[in-house]
């Protein structure tokens, strides 16, 4: 089976991030941007890198973008750029299209012209950071949707000792616990008796409202 290539378009921090993890990940990519300089610090990193308008579709034909299996728009501050490549990328049938958004309002006209996902990378990273800064057992928070995430939790000081059933986190706060983290050993599905101990992580999901209140709770 042939690996999957991506293109990424706008190498600020974000784009540039992306391009190279996939690279060290052992994938095909292109890299673009309007910037030559910027090109060229990637261009020992990804397969190929060129300085192109990605609003200009002609350009983009020319770097055969169609044969990509996967397109990130990663362009920074520019919404019009932004939206004009999402349009000319999906005019011309691309087959998998993934665009950061500023904001939301942007992520939704994103989503109506045809972005298959929409990332908030800016957004999401201040919540990882906000629910860190609350609670020091939060290792990391992954929004699902617009109501529900996923919580990554160091076990509390309260919690050490005692089981499930006791702690009785559905009950209390409408959250699942999913599975249980021990060193290096993933618990799927817990059981009720699961007894925790010092160092444990727990990975719970719920709507966000009550993993708040779960994280409140067990704050101190």
């Amino acid at each position: 089976m042939a690996k999957k290539q991506y293109a990424v378009i706008g190498m600020g921090r974000f784009g540039s991030s992306i391009a190279t993890a996939l690279s060290e990940m052992g994938f095909d990519v292109l890299a673009i941007d309007s910037d030559e300089q910027r090109t060229q610090e990637m261009s020992n990193i990804v397969t190929h890198a060129v300085s192109a308008d990605s609003t200009d579709e002609e350009a983009l034909r020319a770097l055969g973008i169609r044969n990509f299996d996967v397109i990130v728009v990663a362009i920074g501050e520019d919404i019009q750029a932004s939206i004009l490549t999402t349009l000319i990328l999906k005019d011309m049938g691309v087959p998998a299209l993934v665009v950061k958004a500023q904001n939301e309002l942007h992520g939704k006209v994103l989503h109506k012209i045809g972005a298959d996902k929409v990332v908030y990378p800016e957004r999401d990273m201040g919540l990882r950071v906000a629910h860190h800064l609350t609670s020091p057992n939060i290792l990391d928070y992954i929004e699902l949707s617009k109501d529900y995430s996923i919580l990554e939790m160091k076990a509390a000081d309260s919690m050490i000792g005692k089981n499930l059933k006791e702690l009785d986190i559905r009950a209390r706060f409408g959250c699942n616990v999913m599975a249980i983290r021990r060193n290096q050993e993933m618990n799927i599905s817990p059981y009720a008796e699961d007894r925790l101990e010092s160092g444990d992580v727990l990975i719970i999901v719920g709507h966000k409202d009550d993993l708040t209140k779960l994280e409140l709770a067990f704050a101190a």
